[in-house]
């Protein structure tokens, strides 16, 4: 059996970056002055959260396939796939800060990763079960 070590580390990375957006959130409390339950009033703290939230909506869709990939596919291809979800993650975090019209390039590039994970794992657990016929 695989100790997918490769991909438990990729998966404790994409961890502490959403812990690392959620750090960003309390920052942009601080400098706005809003504190909490408040989550309107400032659009930089506004985008912030959204951001966070974002991640949040996605790491499902992105840590299931990973695993379910390095399982029935290929761990370190699953685990560099996972790093590019990872990039992506940041660099739609840092231009939604910024600019919303700057998030399309990171959305993009975590989308496309998970997607080739997921489409991964679901046609290799198909082929899997054509082959082996049945489930």
């Amino acid at each position: 059996m695989q100790p997918h070590i490769p991909v438990a580390i990729v998966t404790l990375l994409a961890l502490l970056v959403y812990f690392w957006m959620g750090l960003q959130v309390g920052r942009a409390r601080a400098k706005s002055g809003i504190a909490a339950p408040a989550m309107t009033g400032d659009p930089v703290l506004e985008r912030t959260i959204r951001a966070h939230y974002n991640t949040l909506e996605w790491l499902p869709l992105f840590l299931v396939p990973l695993w379910l990939f390095a399982i029935y596919w290929n761990d370190l291809v699953a685990a560099a796939v996972g790093l590019v979800w990872i990039v992506g993650r940041v660099v739609y975090q840092l231009g939604y800060v910024a600019d919303p019209k700057k998030r399309e390039l990171g959305f993009m590039i975590q989308a496309l990763a998970v997607a080739v994970l997921l489409f991964g794992a679901l046609g290799r657990l198909v082929y899997a079960a054509v082959v082996t016929g049945g489930v």
